[in-house]
């Protein structure tokens, strides 16, 4: 016996969207990080370490 199945088979295109947007919020927190951290560092050498000498 021949049997035929018909099989409906359901595409989906997924499309990665990068929202601009959220891109620069994110860089800019990141930047923010890392201005901290430097400002950080320096007041460490500039202020601290000097003390103990």
């Amino acid at each position: 016996m021949d049997r035929q199945e018909h099989v409906d088979v359901e595409r989906r295109n997924v499309e990665k969207k990068s929202d601009s947007s959220l891109v620069a919020s994110t860089f800019i927190k990141y930047a923010a990080y890392l201005i901290i951290f430097f400002g950080f560092l320096y007041f460490l050498v500039q202020y601290i370490i000097p003390f103990f000498r």
